[in-house]
């Protein structure tokens, strides 16, 4: 039987975390353990396996009733679990994962926030809205839109699209060759520029969209770009953090530009106004890598 909306809750809103072992999950755990208070939410690390968090211990797909008892003790979900690499097939699996959550999220009446990704909008023209017609590039891109379209119909879910997390992309989240890392560089002498936000600030902004579903459903918006305003250029990251590269050409394919229009995380408060800057950046992801270690 469906559970009606909780009433509001006089101590900190239970966040159900979905997948808390992959890499964005431990950054945001790092996060939120550095500044509790801060933070303002309670977050309960589900995972597949034993993995010494202190959360429960089920598969999504495979345990509903697990899964529905976790929802039905928290006040929000958020969906972290899902495959990055593989082939069409594998990937499907972003959507079935979307479908239990959300399945699972409308029985106990609580809203869900499911990370999605700037893939979605492939070679879109930016300043990326919302609004922008999704056009994926790859096998990756099309399951998020896949996940998304669960999500459609759900009256309090978010498809929170997430930009380029500073120490969990592909640039600075493997450590480098003794060489030095290689980077793509256009025929005008640029490197790549993406819409960025470091791994504290990601931890602050969801906590922030967190307390705000919760208090106030009604204000959760069904997709939301999340980054710091602006783009940030590959190369300047790689300086700021003191690392060797050298640029190799750009093939065809390669996409110069991607940047996130935030104008709806900068209302809602989640970050603010300013462009990221690639030192801040740098500062944020090594602020969190040493809280990790």
């Amino acid at each position: 039987m469906p559970v009606d909306a909780k009433a509001p809750r006089a101590d900190l809103p239970q966040l159900l975390i979905l997948g808390g072992t992959g890499r964005l999950g431990a950054m945001l755990r790092a996060a939120w353990r550095a500044t509790p208070d801060a933070a303002g939410i309670v977050p309960i690390w589900q995972a597949r396996r034993a993995a010494g968090l202190d959360g429960p211990v089920f598969d999504i797909l495979d345990a509903p009733e697990s899964l529905a008892r976790a929802c039905a003790q928290a006040d929000a979900v958020l969906l972290l679990a899902g495959v990055i690499n593989g082939p069409p097939e594998a990937l499907a699996v972003n959507a079935a994962l979307a479908k239990a959550a959300r399945d699972a999220a409308q029985m106990a009446g609580v809203p869900l926030i499911a990370a999605s990704s700037a893939a979605v909008y492939g070679r879109g023209a930016g300043p990326l809205t919302e609004d922008t017609p999704c056009a994926p590039l790859n096998a990756y891109g099309r399951s998020k839109c896949d996940m998304e379209a669960v999500l459609a119909g759900m009256a309090h879910g978010c498809a929170l699209r997430i930009g380029n997390v500073a120490g969990a992309d592909a640039l600075l989240g493997a450590a480098a060759p003794a060489e030095g890392r290689r980077l793509h560089v256009f025929a005008d002498g640029r490197a790549p520029q993406r819409s960025y936000i470091g791994p504290g600030a990601l931890a602050a902004a969801v906590a922030r969209l967190v307390r705000l579903a919760v208090a106030d459903r009604a204000r959760l918006p069904k997709r939301l770009n999340l980054a710091l305003p602006g783009v940030v250029g590959m190369d300047d990251l790689l300086t700021a953090a003191g690392e060797r590269w050298q640029p190799i050409p750009a093939p065809e394919a390669a996409i110069a530009r991607v940047e996130l229009d935030v104008t709806q995380a900068v209302r809602l408060g989640l970050v603010g106004r300013a462009d990221g800057d690639a030192a801040d950046l740098v500062e944020d992801m090594k602020r969190i890598r040493q809280e990790m270690a």
